[in-house]
């Protein structure tokens, strides 16, 4: 579960009231999720104040959004499924059924986090911006390459880098017409942080894509995306949390381009027919 994955690996590092408090959500989550804040914070012998501070530290607007997702995370268990690692002499057929079921969680727990408030203001402000940005190193480099390339099929001016260097050079040519968007499935990753940091300084709006919880990319970033935070021993691979950030890019490149039909699907056509035309059977042979 994406929630309270997230609570049980912060839960030390929160304060003595907080620790309480999390300690009775994951106790008792089906319990939480029907207490309002008053008879929660009674329970976990907390106030009112600390479980809405609680909320703030896992990037949850307020108490009723918390409750709500985590009442859908629960609902979900119907059919409990946990993600399952690379298992040595593993069957080729329970391989393709292990790895599926994988990418199908991910995918199922990353919806169940999404923001629709946050999505829409990222999908705002990646139209309004004169320049994209996209940083992200390793797996998270591969997602940024996967936006770029959608969005230069739309007329954007966007840039996808990996390196740091490149990065840091670049943000810091930013304006705050621009937008940066710093992908990282820990959120930790220090040169995209550096990089969205520089690029904020330079009054460029800033996304960034994460997994859920507390962590220092998304606490500097002016909307925050979540993903499924769940993947335990699959980092092997970063297989699922792979999805999960394509998943997010894939919903905000069709939310940007469904939103502004008329602009972008021209666009998106006069892209298609110019590879064509350049790459197509006539080029191939020609008279």
């Amino acid at each position: 579960m994406s929630i309270l994955s997230a609570i049980r690996e912060k839960i030390d590092s929160l304060h003595p009231k907080e620790r309480e408090l999390a300690a009775f959500v994951l106790e008792q989550p089906q319990e939480a999720a029907q207490l309002n804040i008053t008879e929660l914070a009674r329970r976990a012998g907390s106030s009112s104040s600390s479980v809405s501070r609680f909320c703030r530290t896992f990037h949850f607007r307020s108490f009723p959004e918390f409750k709500r997702k985590l009442a859908a995370e629960l609902a979900g268990q119907a059919a409990p499924m946990q993600y399952q690692d690379i298992v040595a002499g593993n069957p080729l057929p329970d391989i393709v059924s292990a790895i599926t079921a994988n990418h199908l969680r991910s995918l199922s727990d990353t919806t169940q986090l999404l923001d629709l408030d946050q999505l829409r203001q990222a999908i705002v402000a990646l139209h309004r911006a004169s320049r994209i940005d996209l940083y992200g190193v390793a797996t998270s480099g591969l997602v940024a390459q996967d936006f770029w390339s959608k969005l230069i099929r739309i007329g954007k001016a966007a840039a996808s880098f990996s390196d740091p260097h490149m990065q840091l050079t670049s943000a810091a040519s930013l304006t705050s017409r621009d937008v940066a968007v710093g992908i990282s499935y820990s959120g930790e990753t220090t040169a995209t942080i550096h990089s969205l940091k520089c690029a904020s300084e330079q009054g460029a709006v800033t996304i960034s894509i994460t997994r859920l919880g507390t962590n220092p990319l998304a606490a500097l970033a002016d909307i925050r995306l979540f993903t499924s935070s769940a993947e335990a021993g699959m980092r092997r691979g970063d297989m699922a949390s792979r999805m999960a950030a394509l998943h997010v890019v894939d919903i905000l490149f069709t939310g940007l381009v469904s939103e502004h039909f008329g602009e972008y699907v021209p666009r998106l056509e006069r892209s298609f027919q110019t590879v064509r035309k350049y790459t197509g059977k006539e080029e191939r042979n020609p008279r």
